[in-house]
């Protein structure tokens, strides 16, 4: 049920003035007392009255049936607080039914009518006929001093009403009161409340001691005398005389009138009061009655609570933290500054329409809308006292914010629920260096779990994207071959939103990647749909862009190791960012687990490299080496020791000598060529050559070979390819390339020869159809001193330096070399790539 607030004294009593004493019955009035009492007194929930006569009793008024049960339980044991308080004269509260034990039978009736506290008022001035007003609650200690007075104020006006009521209206068949002995002067005094009573003269007829009390006027100097005379009302700023002439004139049409006005206390000074003024017609001549209200405690209230509100709301808009109060029937009773900020809600809008605003903004954190009843505050309202919850808050346009929110009831000492605050924490940057953390735990476990950059690329930016809450990553890296900064990996939030960015290839120092690869800097741009922004006229093209597919601020920050920058990771947000610096420390974090992972992949495979370099050296030293020895060894021994030896015999092991003495050389030649060119002490002699030319003079070189061995050889050349390099270090490496592949198809086949031209790069892709290359082994074919396992198995001689040389002498023209094999094809390819135009590194 939706609380009521209850009526004032002022409005309770310009009530009481307007019940026409003459017109009514005395039942009828009593109804009208009670129904205004219930809407009086805050927290009542039912009202009766009770009128006996000897040993009868009965319930004269009700304004329920749960008032009348209770009465009714109380004529049937006899006793109980409303006889009694008839029976006495007196007053009788039970603040708590849970801990009175006067009346047992009745208290136990009480709490199962869910009655917790009970006000019980004796009619005054009664003699025949007694009466009691009673009134019943259901929480505990609900009747202070002021209900009190306020129900003593409604018992007294019920007693004068019952001797002023019209006497042949009491309903046929009950007892009607004996009104005839009330001491109508007696109820006067008896009253709470300041009451007053003029004739049309302006004359003071009656002047009770709740009147005196308020004044300091005794009622000998008063009555009798004009009120100018005395307490001097100020009504509106006219002339008293004149109110009460228009109040008398207007006959049956009179109406209560209610006005605030000054008084004269005795001493001098002026009281602030309200005065329920209206007429009482009877059967002598007619009065005016008022009752009065000090209003100087209520106005003093009224200024403290006035200057309370003035420094809390002050207060409150200048806190950080947004703040909301709802009464119980969820009407917002304040929303802060803070609160509107947070929600888009504009100082001009009212607090009735802060609900719906909020409520269209609040999202759990998993982006799903939260219905009303869901939020904290709603929670607080039922009860719940809700502490640390995590919401969103989102909405076009703007960045999304997290906010922790505490919410609670607002009660009352005794437990009664006025309604529920809230207090909401933008936490949106805590919780973002919270999720960053763990994003860059998860891309390290990412990474860690990855060969390559390019690997773990969409992941890791799936991983930066959910916890920036932001549309787009794209991730690039610098090719080693071309020195150029190529695409390594995008990841958007709606899949196909945004694809790649940037389609073009990227220049050093031109747009968002290409600034930050050549600076070295991060690079925010708060919102590319700006056009009068100076950063989206620079970079109008990506600018436009993020126009197109809804991106507003971009942020690119370097990926580096020590002072060289690897690669660039960019972000895009949907909305208008604006925590330049966090976020800018936060990505830095990310990129700088993609430096670490790249360096420390080349630290590693420097390693192995360095092992296994050892390993096919002792190897080397082991085989290749050790057997051309040991013949050459064998053999001059024999040749020395034996002066008797055959002339031919003698020739043949002079042969092996000098065989095995050549390959010896041909191993020591290429240790040293290598060595000189790894260390940078063989220059290359680049000049502009044809390198289609080269690569025919090679294939020509090599028939030969293929033919002895059975090998067929395609080629498909262009008819020139200009190219920058050392084209006699170019034809070492084709030499070497083709003869690998002749030597390794031992039972012949096919090699094809295929070169293509780029733009920039040159392309040269020899096939065979031999024994191939086994998995897994790839990527160390380039290694000094290693073979392939299924070469040595296959007994071809070897030192394991030919494509180490290919290698060297491929990595100085800025070049690179990859090898394939087909698992359902027999065979290798080989892919040489080399740039076209001033590539090759000069000595």
């Amino acid at each position: 049920m939706a609380y009521v607030e209850p009526m004032t004294r002022t409005e309770a009593f310009a009530e009481l003035s307007r019940i026409r004493l003459a017109d009514v019955d005395g039942d009828t009035l009593l109804e009208q007392i009670a129904q205004l009492t219930k809407r009086s007194i805050a927290g009542v929930s039912e009202v009766s009255v009770t009128l006996m006569q000897g040993e009868h009793a009965r319930t004269a008024a009700s304004t329920g049936e749960l008032a009348r049960a209770l009465d009714e339980r109380q004529y049937e044991c006899g006793r109980g607080p409303c006889l009694d308080a008839c029976a006495d004269a007196v007053i009788l509260s039970i603040p708590d039914t849970t801990t009175e034990d006067r009346w047992p039978d009745w208290v136990t009736a009480a709490r199962q009518y869910g009655v917790r506290s009970s006000l019980s008022v004796c009619l005054p001035g009664l003699d025949k006929v007694a009466g009691g007003l009673n009134i019943y609650a259901g929480q505990a200690h609900a009747f202070n001093a002021d209900a009190i007075t306020l129900a003593q104020t409604f018992a007294g006006f019920a007693a004068v009403g019952l001797a002023n009521a019209h006497p042949h209206r009491t309903p046929a068949g009950r007892p009607r009161p004996a009104t005839a002995t009330l001491d109508a002067a007696a109820v006067v005094e008896a009253m709470k409340e300041a009451f007053v009573a003029v004739d049309r003269r302006g004359v003071v007829v009656a002047f009770n001691q709740a009147a005196q009390d308020l004044l300091g006027w005794p009622a000998d100097e008063v009555c009798g005398r004009h009120l100018d005379d005395t307490v001097l009302p100020g009504y509106d700023g006219e002339p008293i005389g004149e109110a009460l002439s228009r109040l008398f004139d207007a006959g049956d049409r009179a109406r209560a009138v209610s006005r605030r006005v000054s008084l004269r206390h005795r001493d001098g000074h002026w009281l602030p009061a309200q005065m329920v003024l209206s007429v009482l017609r009877g059967a002598g001549e007619a009065l005016a009655c008022a009752f009065v209200t000090d209003l100087s405690q209520q106005a003093a209230a009224e200024n403290e609570a006035e200057r309370q509100r003035r420094f809390l709301a002050a207060l409150l808009d200048n806190l950080d933290v947004g703040v909301v109060a709802l009464d119980l029937d969820g009407k917002p009773l304040l929303a802060n500054r803070a609160l509107r900020r947070i929600h888009g809600i504009t100082d001009d809008r009212s607090n009735a329409e802060v609900t719906p605003a909020v409520a269209a903004t609040i999202y759990g954190l998993d982006g799903t809308p939260l219905q009303l009843p869901e939020t904290p505050l709603a929670r607080a309202l039922r009860g719940e006292h809700v502490r640390d919850a995590d919401v969103l808050v989102s909405m076009p346009e703007v960045p999304d914010r997290i906010l922790l929110v505490h919410a609670q009831p607002i009660t009352t000492s005794d437990g009664t629920r006025l309604g529920a605050v809230a207090a909401l924490h933008d936490v949106t940057s805590v919780r973002r260096a919270e999720g960053f953390r763990a994003c860059e735990q998860q891309v390290v476990r990412i990474l860690a779990a990855a060969a390559t950059v390019g690997d773990a690329a969409a992941a890791a930016l799936r991983a930066v994207t959910e916890a920036l809450r932001w549309a787009h990553a794209e991730l690039w890296i610098i090719d080693a071959l071309t020195g150029k900064l190529e695409p390594t990996g995008h990841w958007s939030v709606t899949a196909g939103q945004c694809g790649e960015l940037h389609r073009d290839p990227v220049t050093k120092g031109a747009g968002i990647a290409g600034t930050v690869w050549a600076t070295g800097q991060p690079l925010w741009l708060p919102d590319m749909t700006d056009a009068t922004d100076p950063a989206a006229q620079r970079y109008l093209a990506e600018a436009q862009a993020c126009t197109r597919i809804g991106l507003h601020t971009a942020l690119a920050v370097p990926i580096r190791d020590g002072d060289a920058v690897l690669g660039v990771l960019a972000c895009y947000s949907g909305t208008r960012e604006h925590d330049q610096d966090m976020l800018t420390v936060l990505l830095s974090g990310v990129a700088a687990q993609f430096g670490m992972f790249v360096a420390l992949r080349h630290t590693a495979d420097l390693a192995e490299q360095l092992v296994r370099t050892r390993n096919d050296f002792l190897t080397l030293v082991g085989h290749e080496l050790r057997t051309p020895l040991t013949s050459i060894t064998s053999y001059t021994t024999v040749l020395a020791d034996d002066t008797a030896i055959d002339p031919a015999e003698g020739r043949y092991m002079l042969q092996v000598i000098a065989r095995n003495a050549g390959r010896l050389r041909i191993i020591v030649d290429d240790l040293l060529d290598l060595s000189a060119l790894e260390a940078g002490l063989q220059p290359l002699a680049v000049t502009e050559h044809d390198l289609a030319a080269t690569v025919a003079a090679a294939v020509t070189a090599a028939e030969p070979d293929a033919a002895a061995n059975g090998v067929r050889l395609h080629t498909r050349l262009p008819k020139r390819l200009p190219l920058h390099g050392d084209p006699a270090r170019i034809r070492q490496v084709v030499d070497s390339l083709l003869s690998n592949a002749i030597t390794y198809s031992p039972h012949g086949g096919d090699v094809r020869i295929r070169l293509t031209a780029h733009p920039d790069i040159a392309e040269l892709r020899i096939t065979d159809s031999g024994i191939g290359i086994p998995a897994g082994e790839h990527h160390h074919l380039t290694d000094r001193f290693y073979r392939a396992s299924n070469v040595a198995h296959h007994g071809f001689p070897g030192a394991g330096l030919g494509l180490a040389l290919v290698h060297a002498i491929t990595a100085l023209h800025h070049g690179d070399i990859s090898f394939d094999t087909n698992p359902h094809q027999p065979g290798t390819t080989v892919l040489l790539r080399l740039p076209r135009h001033g590539a090759a590194q000069q000595h």
